[in-house]
């Protein structure tokens, strides 16, 4: 068996906010049956790959031979400087730095690497690391390995930090000697994130509707942006972060200390007219490593003209 005490204390040591493990097991039967149905009822929108693998990512038992153990990492990105939304575009916070898949990649691995020390050399290490990259519920998982819980905005809310975070998961063919509890909900009777949501996509208390979310619509739709979604977009031409932000438990979040998610001069300092006259080659070197390369030029620009009532 694994020490969790020793796990976390590691995972503090790389870097991460928090991190907690859970035994291995399918999700549970509320949570699989609303997955179920928001994939049927369309809710997933384009995303396809979400319909995709359901049996692994309602049972991630599947992913890894011999799994016993879920290890859910959170890192924090919440930038120090914002850009300024009465003079600038804004882009979604989680997109400021660098790529995160490769960031987080790479402390999992050093994490990965901790617990295969603490093994006999003759032990198989059948495990595997993930961040955003299988079919896995990962802010289920964080939940259940008690990091946070799920909010009304569909985020994972960590008590007294917020919800700016990266998730990252292993999932490792031994068992701790200890595991986390689920935290309870602490939303309470707050409705401020469904409030605030310009275009009603938050339908109901965890409950989303990905069509009509503006992060959706500017990162993963490649086509024509409706025009009652698009007249919502205000001056945000890469995701959205208004129900993140005006959750109560935001006002916790701190400056993150990962050097790779702070933002280049060169970004900071992006106004609109350069961003309206961008080049091609000009997009490569400003967003070069990070999460906007994902909308493509063609899409950036896109939705710059939209954001301009184009």
């Amino acid at each position: 068996m694994l020490d969790s005490t020793l796990l976390k204390a590691e995972a503090s040591r790389l870097g991460f906010t928090a991190c907690g493990t859970a035994p291995v097991a399918p999700v549970d039967e509320d949570t699989a049956c609303h997955f179920l149905s928001w994939i049927e009822q369309g809710k997933h929108a384009s995303m396809e790959y979400l319909a995709k693998n359901i049996d692994k990512r309602l049972n991630p038992g599947l992913l890894v031979e011999g799994a016993q153990s879920i290890i859910s990492v959170a890192l924090n990105y919440h930038p120090s400087k914002l850009l300024d939304p009465t003079a600038q575009y804004e882009f979604a916070t989680y997109a400021y730095g660098q790529d995160y898949h490769e960031v987080m990649k790479s402390r999992l691995t050093a994490l990965l690497n901790y617990l295969h020390s603490m093994l006999p050399e003759d032990h198989p290490r059948q495990a595997r690391i993930f961040c955003d990259t299988a079919p896995l519920l990962e802010k289920y998982w964080a939940w259940r390995c008690g990091l946070g819980w799920i909010g009304k905005n569909t985020q994972l809310i960590i008590p007294q930090a917020g919800s700016a975070f990266f998730l990252g998961e292993i999932i490792i063919d031994v068992p701790f000697s200890q595991y986390d509890s689920p935290m309870d909900e602490q939303c309470g009777n707050c409705t401020r994130c469904l409030d605030e949501c310009p275009t009603q996509a938050l339908y109901a208390p965890y409950r989303l509707d990905s069509a009509r979310c503006l992060s959706y619509q500017t990162i993963e739709n490649r086509g024509k942006i409706p025009a009652e979604i698009a007249c919502k977009m205000g001056n945000c031409i890469y995701g959205c972060d208004r129900c993140r932000t005006i959750c109560p438990w935001h006002r916790f979040a701190s400056p993150t200390q990962v050097a790779e998610f702070a933002p280049t001069e060169a970004f900071l300092s992006l106004t609109r007219a350069e961003l309206e006259a961008l080049t091609p080659d000009k997009y490569r070197t400003i967003f070069k490593k990070t999460a906007i390369k994902r909308a493509k030029y063609e899409g950036l620009m896109r939705n710059i003209r939209y954001a301009k009532g184009e």
